[in-house]
């Protein structure tokens, strides 16, 4: 059992912190309460670290060096395929967990496991506080005015989905347009393709140059004044460019045309402040930002929000139900039909409170360093193209090599130890835009290291040694 006497260690939480903690969580396992002046006290006693128990788990000071970030990551010192190092550059498909994530979720099944919202007895009260604040939390994490502007969804697939069904296919006539860009992942595409069949709109794409950028000029002649949407991706999860998403969003309002951006693979990578964007819809999955699966927000704006019309039914998002009809809470309750993934919303407020520790900024940094590193070594390698070249990219070096199928290449790394993905990365019209079927991508993470990338292209070397013998 978990005692205030059995999680003290220092340097984390402050001794006023853990007696506030102990004496709201812990009431009854302790003699008596725990004071600041006592906390001290236990510091050599060995135990959980706060992680396990705190709700509001922020670490004093952020770690100095990648070594130390990849402390917090259990994963990462495990071995495969017969004992090798694991080396994990399969971040744009899912990111790890640290410690402090997998704790939470730990915490909350022990201590606080509950539905939400109506139950009458202190574990509802608990699991409700717990859910509302990660809802906060993502709200302050990317600039939204309010929690109100939140709707908890399983990841960015649904978030399209439901702003495709909820807000965007009430509106749309026959002949009606949205607009995408070539650089596109299917969730970004399917969805409104569906909408369009449906409702006999035309979809209509935006161009990329050679190095993989948005043609801005191509973007906007595609305005007319029947388009009615636009639905763009903060950051390719095939080529890795970083699109300009503020004027994108203007060029949209200019034209009347509301515009959802795809930050699945942007929010990890890049800060981010929807109200600074001006976008009027954003969505991520939880699991992309050392979050769990299954969880992903939607953020819109209030007008958005108000005007969308629910498209699940059922508990939560009602007010009062008759069998002649159905009054609806507000949003965001009106999204949120049925039990939502409440432990793995608390999961992932606790990965937001931890990329805040690290620092948004200090991430962005050394990836953009790493990221360099990592073109610039594979660009020494025997018959290696990159695909993507842009001017702005983020995590993503996606690259094909001679001789060699996408296939063998990701299997023969593999071998080595060495995860990442190999195929379209459901973005087969990016990848035709270039004239393949797929690539093979290494994508990274701050937890990432110089050595690791070493590690890859010396294999990429031997690779192409057995090619030419």
């Amino acid at each position: 059992m978990i005692t205030p006497t059995n999680f003290y260690q220092p340097g984390l939480p402050t001794a006023e912190q853990l007696a506030n903690w102990a004496n709201a969580y812990f009431p009854a396992d302790a003699a008596a309460p725990l004071t600041a002046a006592a906390a001290p006290a236990l510091d050599t006693v060995a135990g959980l670290s706060p992680t396990a128990f705190s709700p509001e788990y922020a670490p004093t000071s952020a770690p100095v060096s990648h070594n130390e970030w990849r402390k917090d990551f259990p994963i990462l010192n495990e071995r495969v395929n017969g004992g090798k190092p694991l080396v994990w550059l399969d971040n744009a498909a899912t990111t790890q967990r640290p410690r402090q994530v997998i704790e939470r979720l730990s915490y909350y099944y022990q201590h606080e496991n509950s539905n939400v919202h109506r139950g009458a007895h202190e574990l509802a009260a608990r699991s409700t506080n717990a859910y509302e604040a990660a809802r906060q939390k993502v709200a302050d994490f990317i600039g939204a005015p309010s929690a109100r502007n939140i709707v908890w969804v399983r990841g960015t697939t649904e978030g399209i989905n439901l702003v495709a069904q909820a807000f965007v296919r009430p509106r749309l006539q026959a002949g009606d347009e949205i607009i995408l860009t070539e650089l596109e992942h299917h969730a970004n595409i399917v969805p409104w393709q569906l909408v369009a069949a449906a409702t006999g709109a035309v979809l209509r794409v935006a161009p990329i140059n050679d190095a993989g950028e948005i043609i801005l000029s191509a973007y906007e002649n595609l305005f007319t004044p029947r388009t009615k949407f636009v639905a763009v991706a903060h950051v390719s999860n095939a080529l890795g460019t970083i699109t300009p998403v503020a004027e994108l969003t203007a060029i949209a309002h200019r034209h009347g045309a509301p515009i959802l951006v795809d930050g699945a693979q942007s929010v990890a990578h890049l800060p981010v402040n929807v109200a600074a964007l001006g976008v009027d819809w954003f969505v991520f999955s939880g699991h992309k930002i050392f979050g769990p699966t299954g969880i992903g927000a939607v953020y819109g704006t209030d007008a958005g929000l108000k005007a969308a019309e629910p498209y699940q039914g059922g508990g939560n998002m009602i007010a009062d139900v008759t069998f002649e009809k159905t009054q609806y809470q507000e949003y965001p309750a009106k999204f949120e039909a049925g039990t939502g993934n409440i432990a793995d919303a608390v999961g992932l407020g606790a990965a937001l409170d931890y990329v805040n520790a690290v620092g948004r900024e200090k991430i962005a940094a050394y990836e953009h360093q790493l990221l360099g590193y990592t073109l610039e070594k594979l660009r020494g390698v025997k018959g290696l193209r990159i695909i993507g070249t842009a001017k702005e990219k983020a995590s993503v070096a996606a690259f094909v090599l001679d001789r060699h199928s996408v296939e063998a290449t990701g299997k023969f790394l593999s071998a080595r130890g060495i995860a990442l993905r190999a195929g379209h990365h459901c973005a087969q019209p990016a990848h035709r835009r270039f004239g393949l079927e797929g690539s093979v991508r290494p994508s990274i993470a701050f937890y990432n290291t110089r050595e690791e990338i070493d590690f890859l292209v010396n294999a990429l070397h031997e690779l192409v040694r057995t090619i030419n013998n």
